[in-house]
């Protein structure tokens, strides 16, 4: 038990640094950590993943508070992004709960795997200052990019920076600005997300005690305090260090993790 309480530490403060950092809320770190304690704790495969996804997007909540707030003070959160995209991702962010409550563990490992793989290939790309818009699209196909970020996140428990981010810097937004905008939009993607999975594990069985639904409290509890204390570090970290290798060194880690939710999605 002290084991595993150590590691969730650890793991609550790298995830609450990469969301200061990378605006990536976090959750891509916590989930397949508590994924794996979860399972070393003899938690049944049925629920396990779905356990970690829901009680990663709980201490999103409270992480993207802490860390858009040390954004906004530093003047990087574009707010007109925020009024636009935030509606759409909330109706993808219940979409995502409500898919995510009907399908099984190997499922959400497999999406997480796939995001994953993308995401690190992105972050490992050589030219990150390429840009394909001026300006955020709009029009009829405008909602579709925050509807998918808040559909895709609340299924692998993540506060969406991973996709919003390099979506914003591809039309025309400067880097520290998405990383900033990014935290704030994850809290309608987590917010909405947690009471969902409260809602949708309520009763279910295989769960292990001290759960609200699919949110494990014990792990909320845990995890909460580190990356909310370490999500400022991350932002100011963000705009003092090389983004570059930073990324990289990011991105080859989530190639490693890609792998190994690939495995547990086809065991």
């Amino acid at each position: 038990m002290l084991g595993l309480i150590v590691t969730m530490l650890v793991t609550g403060a790298a995830g609450g640094v990469l969301a200061g950092l990378l605006g990536v809320g976090g959750g891509i770190v916590i989930v397949p950590a508590l994924e794996a304690a979860l399972g070393i704790l003899g938690v049944d495969a049925g629920v396990r993943m779905h356990v970690a996804v829901a009680t990663s997007l709980a201490t999103i909540v409270l992480t993207s508070i802490s860390s858009s707030l040390a954004h906004y003070r530093k003047g990087s959160i574009d707010l007109g992004v925020v009024y636009y995209w935030a509606p759409f991702i909330l109706i993808g962010s219940v979409a995502g709960t409500i898919v995510a409550a009907h399908v099984g563990g190997r499922v959400l490992a497999a999406v997480f795997a796939i995001v994953a793989l993308t995401v690190a290939i992105n972050m490992m790309r050589p030219n990150q200052a390429a840009v394909l818009a001026d300006d955020i699209p709009r029009g009829f196909a405008g909602p579709l990019i925050p509807a998918g970020i808040g559909l895709i996140s609340t299924m692998m428990g993540i506060g969406g920076g991973s996709m919003s981010v390099p979506a914003m810097t591809l039309s025309g937004r400067p880097i520290h600005v998405a990383v900033g905008t990014s935290a704030l939009l994850g809290l309608a993607i987590s917010l909405p997300a947690s009471i969902g999975y409260i809602v949708a594990g309520w009763g279910e069985a295989g769960l292990p005690e001290g759960n609200l639904g699919y949110v494990s409290l014990v792990g909320f509890v845990l995890i909460t305090p580190a990356t909310v204390a370490c999500a400022p570090l991350g932002a100011k970290l963000a705009h003092t260090l090389s983004r570059r290798w930073l990324s990289a060194l990011f991105g080859a880690f989530l190639l490693i993790v890609a792998v190994r939710m690939g495995f547990r999605a086809l065991a």
